[in-house]
């Protein structure tokens, strides 16, 4: 005999009769019709999900008129084969336009199936079977150890209370009536027992005789029905399987059909604007606000599907198995997700992926593809984990394409984890919690709850907090997953049963499933872990048992749950997504226009684009500047770097010398020595500052334009010193500026008398200048004068005083010899400190040779400038070569000649490196700068901040996500 179950494991088995069976004859009474009738067996070709009853308008039961003809399953099959074969003519042979009619003939011919509504009436359900199974089993545990004998044992209680009740009383009656008998006739010798009381004896013994005989047939009974049930089940599961194996293989062949059409419509409008499906629309809405609402705030409540789950509990194999590929990185034992990785589901000709921010497409079919999509999702998981954290909130966004594949948004969350192992950081625990949080408070977020069914219920962590975030379990999907590694281990099979019917957890869902997800090597395919999958249910215990329904097994029936729950969500909520982005949208507009009127509303890239713009135009304008303005501003830069260097190491030695001579020797050598070594460096180093200084002039200069923003000045800042700190002048300029320097001041000839004069105005300036500095720095040394005292109220300090009585002392000494030389002998140093003491200044050899130095040089500077002077109408006698005769000695002006030959030599060739080469490798240097930040995101929003550029920001991305929404759901109305 055969029964079936309504609806419970997504395909209806119709039965119209069974040959010559009892149930079979009592249906037919009426009729008196016991002939033979076939068992038909019509498949349902729909997905059925646990989350909705089974809908579809069924016809009656056929009539006796229109009955199923006797060559029934046949013609069914024929009508099948005819249907699927005039579905692959039409599709093959069809082109865009007949892809309609092609939909049109499917949507017919599953319309055609036979109707099986009248066996919902008819037979009983999965819970009625389930509970006459259990009432049939108890009631065997009952009776399986009934004694049919008459006995006084306690079990035949057990054959019924009032029975048992009634014999024990009847017992006693007649026990007392005979002991009272016995005790009347003590001398006769009958017996305890009368014939009523054997009589009742008997009768009572037939009575529980007959009561076991019943029993025993009971007892059969329940045990022939409970064998024709498992039978039932067994041929329900093989039957199943079998049409699950025809559906499969008409979705592969209608995959194909598919495929060609998308192929060949796609081959004849390559060359328009390519519609984009439904779920690609979604997932560019997901990807504005992953950008736009980096912190997951409350206002981006659309729905996503979020896996959650404990580390290691099969998540990410979850995953793989709905994309139907194996791009995520493994690790024995070791956290691989550090990153939320969102994937987007859709269909499409070829199994392909490809990241967001990428061009790049990875074939899924070929292995080595695979494996670089693993390394480059490992690769961005890692870039993502920065200043030494274990996770990252930053979202790898990833698009998965092929055919048959459910179209749905999934959020792979790294895994909960208990314990932070050393090479963890140490908040790694809070901060997966959360992330985790942070994706399931979303009220439209569907948790999809991932718990390792190989491991104790009571060492989970994810059910705890799926339950605090969602109590209810109104957006809840239970997987369990490594369902074979459970049925080896555990022993009582009723624990996997609470687990899947919300009993054993302190969790509620929408649905519970049990898949395996291979048999854990990371070498199987995804096809190997079907077979596998499709194997171990077919086999197991459990499935056999009823512990598991079939609508609640295998990754293919929860991935089209999930697809079902994930879009009855989008539709109930993304139009009240929409609109609070509108009325967002709304907010910041209003005040843009009370705050920034008369200004552009401007996004961090725009703003960066402009500020490109105007600094790249000031570099344009070095070229405005004209010869004469560069050598100038080189000449003094070089001049104010190297007068320490002259008047110190070459000009003061020289002068010490006693003859003209001397002078000359000293200073050539002294100047060969500082051509040879530092002198082309330091002028390169002039010539950057000096190409650094102009430029900072224009950018200083635009900042007084009625134009200029203030609001790219730490931008323009900040690129000009990276481009100035990168920037190195050529290695050949300080080759050639030793060259024409070393033949400069080699020359010692003043060709006519306006270089004679423009010599000693230089030096006299030169002089002056440095007089000037050593008059402050003995200022200083003595403090105020008299008069300042008496004006300024200012006074000197003790050491200031002493300073002053030995200046006194020594400016006596250089008053006594006028050329004296720069150095004091011990006994002139011996008669300053004994001329201070005697005026009650103790001081020491140091300090009267620390005041000598300033003293000396002002005396020197005083000489030399006077020697300037007398030498201005010596000209014609140094060029006769008779200055000696006049008593004039003009070397100093000669040394200075050369120097100043040397400085306008040297300016001239920077001048022309500056504007030939270096202007443009500095602006080569802005433009690599300025593309490196425009890269950078971080240093854009570091550069270019405050509340009008967050503004602006924030008011472009709420219009496109806006925008994006009303386009989709545009577009999902017109599908509906």
């Amino acid at each position: 005999m055969q029964k079936l179950v309504k609806g419970r494991f997504g395909y209806i088995i119709r039965v119209v009769g069974v040959s010559q069976s009892r149930w079979a004859r009592q249906m037919l009474t009426s009729r008196q019709d016991h002939e033979k009738v076939r068992t038909v067996v019509v498949p349902v070709v729909r997905h059925y999900s646990s989350l909705r009853p089974l809908r579809g308008d069924l016809l009656k039961f056929p009539g006796p008129n229109y009955g199923i003809p006797s060559r029934g399953i046949g013609m069914i099959v024929a009508r099948v084969l005819r249907g699927a074969l005039k579905i692959r003519y039409l599709l093959l042979g069809g082109t865009i336009a007949g892809g309609s009619a092609l939909a049109k003939t499917y949507e017919q011919w599953k319309e055609a199936l036979p109707d099986t509504k009248f066996l919902e009436e008819l037979m009983p359900s999965q819970e009625e079977l389930d509970a006459i199974r259990t009432a049939l089993i108890s009631y065997r545990d009952k009776i399986k150890d009934s004694v049919p004998d008459f006995t006084l044992d306690p079990k035949l209680k057990e054959l019924g209370e009032s029975k048992y009740d009634q014999l024990v009383l009847w017992f006693k009656e007649r026990l007392d009536d005979a002991i009272k008998a016995a005790e009347e006739e003590k001398t006769e010798g009958s017996g305890f027992f009368t014939d009523d009381f054997s009589s009742d004896l008997k009768q009572h013994a037939i009575s529980f005789s007959a009561m076991g005989s019943a029993a025993e047939k009971e007892r059969e009974k329940a045990e022939t029905i409970r064998e024709k049930y498992e039978s039932l089940q067994e041929e329900l599961m093989q039957v199943q399987l079998k049409y699950q194996k025809e559906v499969e293989r008409l979705e592969k062949e209608n995959k194909e059909l598919r495929k060609s059409l998308m192929l060949r419509a796609g081959d004849k409008i390559a060359h328009k604007k390519i519609k984009k499906s439904l779920i690609d629309m979604y997932s560019e809405v997901l990807d504005e606000l992953c950008d736009y609402d980096s912190s997951y705030d409350t206002q981006d409540h659309l729905p996503r599907v979020v896996v959650v789950g404990d580390q290691s509990s099969g998540k990410t194999s979850v995953l793989e198995m709905v994309a139907q590929a194996r791009i995520f990185p493994r690790g024995a034992g070791e956290m691989m997700t550090r990153a939320p990785v969102m994937v987007t589901l859709s269909e499409g000709p070829y199994h392909i992926a490809s990241f967001k921010d990428s061009t790049r497409e990875f074939d899924l079919t070929k292995e080595s593809e695979l494996s670089e999509l693993r390394k480059e999702v490992e690769l961005r998981m890692l870039n993502s984990v920065r200043l030494g954290r274990t996770v990252s909130h930053e979202v790898i966004s990833m698009t998965v394409k092929g055919p048959g594949l459910q179209r749905m948004v999934l959020v792979d969350l790294p895994g909960i984890i208990s314990t932070v192992t050393t090479d963890m950081a140490s908040d790694t625990r809070e901060a997966i919690r959360s992330i985790s949080e942070q994706y399931m408070s979303n009220p439209n977020a569907i948790i999809l709850c991932i718990q390792d069914g190989s491991v104790d219920a009571e060492r989970s962590n994810v059910t705890d907090l799926v339950s605090q975030m969602d109590p209810q379990g109104k957006r809840t999907i239970f997987v369990l997953t490594k369902v074979d590694l459970a049925e080896e281990n555990l022993t009582n099979p009723d624990r996997i049963r609470k687990i899947l019917s919300g009993k054993l957890f302190p969790m509620k869902a929408l649905g519970y499933f049990a898949v395996v997800t291979g048999k854990g090597s990371k070498e199987d395919s995804i096809q190997a872990i079907k077979d596998y999958e499709e194997s171990f249910f077919r086999n197991s215990r459990l499935f056999k048992g009823g512990v598991i329904n079939s609508h609640q097994c295998t990754t293919r029936n929860l991935s089209f749950a999930v697809s079902e729950c994930f879009w009855k969500m989008v539709r109930d909520t993304v139009e009240q997504q929409a609109d609070a982005f509108k009325a967002t949208r709304f907010n910041l507009e209003t005040e843009w226009k009370n705050n920034f009127p008369r200004t552009r509303e401007l996004d961090r890239d725009e703003l960066f684009e402009k500020a490109r713009g105007e600094i790249l135009d000031e570099v344009v304008n070095l070229s405005q500047v004209s010869p004469k303005q560069w050598e100038d501003a080189l000449s003094k830069k070089m001049w104010d770097k190297m007068v320490t260097h002259i008047f110190e190491n070459i000009y003061l030695p020289a002068a010490q010398t006693e003859n003209s001579g001397t002078f000359n020797t000293t200073a050539d050598i002294k100047l060969k020595q500082w051509a040879d070594g530092m002198l082309p460096k330091k002028c390169v180093e002039v010539g950057w500052e000096t190409l650094e200084d102009e430029f900072r002039k224009f950018m200083e200069r635009a900042k007084n334009s009625k134009d200029h923003d203030d609001i790219f000045d730490s931008l323009k800042a900040c690129v000009v010193d990276e481009a100035m700190r990168r920037h190195e002048w050529e290695d050949k300029a300080a080759d050639v500026l030793r060259v024409i320097q070393l033949n400069a001041l080699e020359d010692r000839s003043v060709h006519d008398k306006q270089q004679w004069d423009a010599a000693c105005k230089f030096l006299e300036e030169s002089v002056k200048d440095k007089l000037h500095t050593t008059e402050s720095t003995l200022r200083e040394m003595v403090g105020p004068s008299t008069k300042e005292q008496w004006m300024y109220w200012s006074y000197p300090t003790e050491e200031q005083k002493r300073r002053a009585a030995v200046k006194s002392e020594l400016e006596n000494i250089l008053k006594s010899d006028y050329k004296h030389k720069n150095t004091l002998t011990y006994d002139e140093v011996t008669q300053v400190r004994k001329n201070a003491q005697a005026q009650g200044v103790d001081v020491d050899n140091e300090f009267i040779r620390e005041t000598w130095h300033p003293v000396y040089r002002r005396h020197f500077l005083r000489r030399a400038l006077a020697k300037a002077y007398d030498c201005r109408k010596a000209f014609y006698a140094y060029h006769q070569g008779l200055e000696g005769e006049l008593g004039v000695e003009c070397n100093d002006v000669v040394l200075f000649w050369r120097i100043q030959q040397m400085i306008r030599i040297t300016a001239n060739a920077l001048r022309q490196q500056v504007m030939n080469r270096e202007a443009r490798r500095l602006e080569k240097e802005i433009k690599e700068v300025l593309e490196e930040y425009g890269c950078d995101r971080d240093k854009k929003e570091h550069l270019l901040t405050g509340r009008r550029v967050m503004l602006a920001e924030e008011l472009k991305r709420v219009r496109q996500i806006q925008e994006k929404l009303e386009e989709f759901i545009y577009a999902l109305n017109a599908e509906k």
